[in-house]
C-alpha cells in the first residue's frame, strides 16, 4: 500500500512493497494474518515461500474479490475475512491454534487510488468519499462530511495532526469560505488556490486528502486498537510485522512495540526500500518496517 495519491504514483504498476523482507521475517510459518491483504501480492508471496495457510481479512470487498481470485489455485491455503483489523477476533476468524505471524500493510492501496470513483485522489474528478469499506460495509461518514461540517478549527486540526500539513489554518478557512464541497476536483482546486503551487513539486493538495482518509477511515485508532490484538493472536515465537508509510503510523508501531512486554524487537531501526525496489515502485519510497516477535510464556 502506500501513503497517499502522489503524482510520482500515478504510473506506478501495483505491486507489494519490501516483499523480501516480509518473507525473511514470515517464511515457512504455519497460519499467518494478512490482515490488510489488498490485492494478495504479499500473501502470493508468503504462500510461495512455503507458509502453510494465510488468513486475508480487509475491509474492501472489492480487494477481498481480487485477492481471492489471485489465489484461487491455492485452494483452502488461502481465506478471504471481511473486516477491520481492529476486531480480530479469534472465533469469527475461525482460529483452532495461536497464529504463527501477523502482517499489517498499512496506507490506502494503489487499487485505490487508481480506481477514481472511490474519492482517495485528486489527480481526477468523483465524489469526495474515502471510505476504504465503502457503501453499506462502512457506513461512516464521508469525507465530505467532514469537510462540510467540521467547524473550522477542528478542520485545520485533523489536517495539522494527520497530514502535517503547515499551512492547515490557511487551507481549512479555504474549504469553510467555500462550502459545500462534494467533489475531490473541488477540493483540490480550493487547496492550490489557498496555497498555489510550485512548478515540479508535490501537488499542494497532498496532505490535505491524507488527513481526510487518515480521519475517515479513523486509521490511526484502529492501529493502536489492533496491535495488541494481534499480539495476544500469537503463539511463542510467532511474528508481527507492520510497514507503515508516515511518521505518524511508525511512532505508534514504535511504542507499542516498544512498551508490550510480550515481544522482543526485531528491527532496532525501521527497514526501507532500497534504491533498486524504489526505482521499480515508486510506492515504497515512504515504507518503513518493524517487526517483533512473542516471547515464550
Amino acid at each position: 500500500m502506500t501513503a497517499d495519491g502522489d503524482d510520482r504514483h500515478a504510473t506506478a504498476p501495483h505491486a507489494p512493497v519490501l516483499v523480501d523482507e516480509v518473507v525473511r521475517f514470515l517464511s515457512g510459518r504455519g497460519t499467518v494474518l494478512d490482515v490488510t491483504v489488498g490485492a494478495g501480492g504479499h500473501a502470493e508471496a508468503l504462500l510461495d515461500a512455503g507458509v502453510e495457510r494465510v488468513v486475508g481479512i480487509d475491509r474492501d470487498p472489492d480487494a477481498l474479490a481480487l485477492a481471492s481470485t489471485r489465489l484461487a489455485a491455492r485452494g483452502d491455503r488461502f481465506v478471504a475475512m471481511a473486516s477491520v483489523f481492529s476486531d480480530l477476533d479469534e472465533e469469527e476468524l475461525q482460529l483452532d491454534r495461536p497464529v504463527d505471524g501477523v502482517l499489517y500493510d498499512l496506507g490506502v492501496s494503489s487499487m485505490q487510488l487508481d480506481r477514481a470513483e472511490r474519492g482517495f485522489s485528486y489527480r481526477s474528478d468523483a465524489p469526495l468519499d474515502m471510505r476504504m469499506g465503502p457503501g453499506a460495509g462502512d457506513p461512516g461518514p464521508t469525507a465530505a462530511d467532514l469537510v462540510n461540517t467540521l467547524p473550522e478549527r477542528e478542520l485545520a486540526d485533523v489536517l495539522f495532526r494527520f497530514g502535517e500539513e503547515r499551512r492547515s489554518r490557511r487551507i481549512a478557512a479555504a474549504i469553510v469560505r467555500q462550502r459545500p464541497i462534494s467533489t475531490t476536483d473541488q477540493l483540490a482546486g480550493i487547496v492550490v488556490s489557498a496555497v498555489g503551487r510550485r512548478p515540479g513539486g508535490p501537488h499542494p493538495a497532498r496532505r490535505t486528502f491524507q488527513a481526510l482518509r487518515i480521519a475517515v477511515n479513523r486509521e490511526l485508532e484502529e492501529l493502536a486498537a489492533s496491535l495488541p490484538q494481534a499480539v495476544a493472536l500469537l503463539g511463542p515465537g510467532g511474528r508481527v510485522v507492520v510497514i507503515s508509510y508516515h511518521s505518524l503510523e511508525d511512532g505508534i508501531v514504535k511504542r507499542a512495540f516498544r512498551d508490550d512486554e510480550r515481544l522482543e524487537v526485531l528491527t532496532k531501526k525501521p527497514i526501507v526500500a532500497g534504491v533498486d525496489e524504489v526505482e521499480r515502485n515508486p510506492r515504497a519510497r515512504s515504507a518503513k518496517l518493524r517487526a517483533a516477535e512473542r516471547r515464550a510464556a
